[in-house]
C-alpha cells in the first residue's frame, strides 16, 4: 500500500510503499483511511517535540482520521503507535472509535475532531465547568481556539472572550459567539474570568496570568487555568507569587491527563455537533501523495490529507 513515511525526526515525511497494516491486538481491524487530518499534535509526534513521542521508526504518520472498516461503515478512529491514519488502510481498535451517519463529510470530520475535542474534553472532563462562568480563550485565532470559542458558548458560558496576536485575525470571532476580543498586551481586561483554556503558554501566558491576578477584583475567585497547547514555549516564567496571592488553579489536559474512557464518551457527542454545523470548520482536502509540499504548508485552513 501507499503511506506517508518518516524515517528520522529530522526529515519530513515521504511518499511510497509501505507494508500492509498488520492486527496485533485482540479486536482490532485493518481498515480503509478515507480522511486524515494534519494536528499540531501529528506534527509534534512526527518531529519528536510532543512528549509521546516514541522514535520508533519507520513511523506512519496520523493520529486519527475517518476510515471504512470490513462491513462498510464509516467510523472515526483514535489510534496510537507507528500505524498511523496517513496511509491507504490502518489498523483500528473499535472501541477506540465511534461509527458515523453514511452522509458525513469525512473531510470536515477529520479536520475537526481532533482540535475540537481539545476545548471539549477539558471543559467537560478537566475542570467542573458550569453554565454562566465566563471563559478567556488565549490562543483563539488558531483552529483549536477559533473551535474553543464555539464549544464555550456551546456549554453554555456567559462570556467569552477571545485572545490573540492580532486584532484583525480576531475581529471575525465575534460572528462565532466571542463577546469579546482582546490582544495578550489586553489580557488585563479579562482578569474576572472564571475558566482560561490556554493554547499558547510561554512568555505570553505568563505574562498574561501576571495582569489578569494582579487586576483581578476578588482574587479569593477561583480560576482554573487549563494548559492545553503551547505553541508560545514549552515553558512558562510564571512568578510562584501568583499561586500564593490568588486562587489561581493550574491543570492540564492532553495525553495522559485523560483516561481513554474519558475521551471516547465524549467522542459521540462531539461528532453530532460537528456533523450538524454547530461548529464551523476550516478544512482543506489534499492528496497524500502531496504530503512532502504541503507538510509545513502555512494556512488557516486544516489540511487533510485524503488517500
Amino acid at each position: 500500500m501507499h503511506a506517508a513515511i518518516v524515517t528520522s525526526f529530522d526529515t519530513p515525511p515521504h511518499y511510497g510503499e509501505h507494508p500492509d497494516p498488520v492486527v496485533g491486538g485482540e479486536g482490532e481491524m485493518v481498515v480503509e483511511v478515507l480522511a486524515a487530518g494534519l494536528h499540531r499534535l501529528v506534527k509534534a509526534r512526527a518531529t519528536g517535540q510532543h512528549y509521546s513521542s516514541t522514535g520508533t521508526f519507520p513511523l506512519v504518520p496520523g493520529v486519527d482520521g475517518v476510515v471504512r472498516d470490513q462491513q462498510g461503515n464509516l467510523r472515526y478512529a483514535v489510534v496510537e503507535g507507528a500505524a498511523g491514519t496517513f496511509a491507504e488502510r490502518t489498523v483500528i481498535d473499535p472501541r477506540r472509535s465511534v461509527v458515523l451517519p453514511d452522509d458525513v463529510d469525512p473531510v470536515r470530520i477529520a479536520a475537526a475532531m481532533n482540535p475540537a475535542m481539545s476545548s471539549w474534553v477539558a471543559l467537560r472532563r478537566r475542570i467542573a465547568f458550569q453554565k454562566g462562568q465566563s471563559v478567556l480563550v488565549l490562543g483563539a485565532t488558531g483552529s483549536s481556539g477559533r473551535m474553543a470559542v464555539q464549544i464555550a458558548k456551546r456549554f453554555g458560558a456567559e462570556r467569552v472572550i477571545a485572545a490573540g496576536r492580532d486584532a484583525a485575525r480576531l475581529a471575525p470571532l465575534t460572528d462565532l459567539g466571542a463577546d469579546e476580543t482582546v490582544t495578550f498586551d489586553q489580557a488585563d481586561r479579562a482578569a474576572d474570568v472564571d475558566v482560561v483554556i490556554d493554547y499558547v503558554w510561554g512568555e505570553p501566558a505568563a505574562l498574561a496570568m501576571a495582569a489578569m491576578i494582579t487586576t483581578r477584583r476578588d482574587r479569593r475567585a477561583p480560576l482554573d487555568w487549563i494548559q492545553i497547547g503551547s505553541v508560545a514555549g514549552q515553558t512558562a516564567p510564571v512568578d510562584s507569587a501568583l499561586l500564593r496571592a490568588s486562587r489561581l488553579q493550574l491543570c492540564g489536559s492532553g495525553i495522559g491527563s485523560l483516561s481513554p474512557r474519558d475521551l471516547l464518551e465524549e467522542l459521540p457527542e462531539l461528532a453530532v455537533a460537528v456533523h450538524s454545523g454547530e461548529i464551523e470548520v476550516r478544512s482543506r482536502p489534499v492528496p497524500l501523495a502531496r504530503i512532502a509540499e504541503t507538510w509545513d504548508a502555512r494556512t488557516d485552513d486544516r489540511i487533510v490529507y485524503v488517500p
